[in-house]
């Protein structure tokens, strides 16, 4: 069995031990699916001009949809990261363009909850345009088998709570949705993305890699979905809309 198989299977037969990143009450709150790739032809030249005109848009959709959160990303072909050169390559080499995590889009300050309990692997504040900004990776154990939670486009101040090595409870509070100036330029949002793997790096995994490569790291960064089990909840837009 290979580890992402052995992985979904110790996620099904450990349900209890996951906990949900942020807070979302079913009974009165609603998802909104979010498209990022270049069939959302609402994500203009405009829209991307800008932190302010992105966020705008973000905002918009969200409210349009009456939804406190907008939701995925994972394995998807993104567009949107054409307004950064941390995603560029040498030139006549292929840029960086599918997302490895899942994405949860939402108000600034926006509670950031451990997804399961472990202890802190490394932070970092990857503080390049387009890059995570303030970044929180936990490693985690259960059955004999570690895997990794990465948190990025957090507040910095959060940063400064934290250490290698500490202890974390699955659940407990851990940080909160960063502004742009602190969460790399982006709207305020979690990146959530699940390694098996973190091949000798630190405060740092690539959250997109190029679709050449896509195979490798997606074996290497399972589905959050499988843990977060969001994905069933959330509703396309009814319409698309455009702030320019």
């Amino acid at each position: 069995m290979s580890n992402g198989n052995l992985f979904a299977s110790l996620v099904a037969n450990h349900r209890s031990a996951f906990f949900p990143v942020v807070k979302f009450d079913l009974a009165t709150e609603h998802l909104l699916l979010m498209n990022f790739t270049a069939s959302n032809t609402s994500i203009t030249a405009e829209v991307l001009a800008s932190t302010e005109s992105f966020s705008a848009y973000v905002s918009q959709e969200l409210a349009s949809a009456n939804a406190t959160f907008g939701i995925g990303g994972y394995d998807e072909h993104r567009t949107v990261y054409s307004r950064s050169k941390v995603f560029d390559s040498l030139e006549g080499i292929e840029p960086r363009r599918l997302h490895l995590g899942m994405d949860i889009w939402g108000s600034l300050d926006t509670p950031v909850f451990a997804v399961a309990d472990g202890y802190v692997h490394s932070i970092a504040n990857n503080e390049a345009y387009g890059d995570y900004g303030a970044t929180i990776i936990l490693a985690h154990r259960i059955s004999g088998l570690e895997f990794y939670s990465l948190y990025g486009h957090l507040s910095l101040k959060d940063l400064h709570e934290l250490e290698p090595g500490q202890p974390i409870q699955g659940g407990s509070l851990i940080a909160h949705f960063g502004p742009p100036e602190e969460n790399g330029q982006w709207p305020p949002h979690l990146h959530f993305q699940l390694m098996l793997d973190m091949e000798g790096k630190e405060g740092d995994y690539p959250g997109v890699c190029r679709f050449s490569e896509r195979d490798s790291y997606l074996a290497n960064c399972p589905d959050p979905d499988l843990l977060l089990q969001l994905l069933q909840y959330a509703k396309p837009p009814l319409s698309t809309k455009h702030v320019s």
